[in-house]
Order: C-alpha cells, then structure tokens, then sequence
C-alpha cells in the first residue's frame, strides 16, 4: 500500500470526478470488448456511476461473466491491468490501473457468485435516496481518515443495504 491509498479523501469537485469517469469509461469499455470472452458484460458502477453520490474520484467498472469464461477473462485482464488490492476467490478477481486518469479498478465477477452484487448495490442507491444520504454521511464521515476503516464501514453499509 503507498500513501495515497493509506487515506481516504472525497474528490474536490464530484461533477467534474464523475464527468471524467465517464469519459474514461467510455474509452475503457471498448478496450475490454476487444479482451474478454464474446458476451461478457462490463458495467460502470461505484460512486460515479451514482447520482450525487460522493466520491474520491475513480472509475469502479465491473466485468460479469459465466463461471465457465472466468479464468479466461481473468488471463485477459491480467496481461494488461496490474491486480488489485482484494483477495481472489474462485468466482472474483480485481484489477486496477493506477495510471489511469482517474484511477481504475475492475471487479471481475462470475454471474451469480458471491460477490456478484455490484450492480445490485449501484441500483439501490440511485433508487433509495435515505440510502445514499446515508452512504455519502459514512463517506463525509470518513474523508482524511484511515482507507481501512472507511473500508471496514462501507463493507457494513453494503451488506446491509443488500439484505433490503
């Protein structure tokens, strides 16, 4: 971990965070189109991919795929983009690319594995706005604190919200 992943800071301006995440993933979706197996599906989700939804400016794009393509995604994404920060499971794999402008991350998923929630969790809260005043309360809450503890937090906000 370097020093800037120790801290978690919000992005000064989240229309501007959010406008180049969009473009970023506009250009990025293409690229993974040509890598992944035929039929794999890559969402913008993350703060950015969330109406007023604070951020600390990245781009969080997740690749679903049949359990069957997984390790061939996986072997995809691996030659272009370093691997991320969490553990690999059977049915998971993150990669990142810290030289992006914004910061990357791609959560590889297998369809219908344990950590196929992404895109669920994006939905709640661009449906529920109690739910996103309160995930951006635990975002203000955290801004200049440790990146594990706003980690710990958002991960207990996350399960909860899906048992909605």
């Amino acid at each position: 971990m370097d020093a800037d992943d120790a801290i978690f800071r919000l992005a000064p301006d989240h229309d501007r965070a959010r406008a180049d995440a969009e473009q970023l993933y506009r250009s990025v979706s293409q690229r993974l189109i040509r890598l992944l197996p035929t039929g794999s599906e890559i969402m913008h989700v993350g703060a950015t991919a969330i109406a007023d939804c604070l951020t600390k400016g990245d781009l969080d794009v997740m690749v679903r795929v049949d359990a069957e393509e997984f390790s061939e995604a996986e072997l995809a994404l691996a030659s272009p983009f370093a691997r991320g920060p969490s553990d690999r499971t059977e049915d998971f794999a993150s990669f990142e690319d810290r030289t992006a402008v914004p910061p990357l991350g791609i959560q590889l998923v297998a369809k219908g594995g344990a950590l196929d929630v992404f895109e669920r969790f994006r939905d709640r809260l661009n449906a529920s706005p109690a739910l996103l005043r309160e995930y951006n309360a635990l975002k203000r809450q955290h801004d200049g604190e440790p990146m594990d503890a706003y980690r710990s937090a958002k991960d207990r906000f996350i399960i909860r919200t899906l048992r909605y």
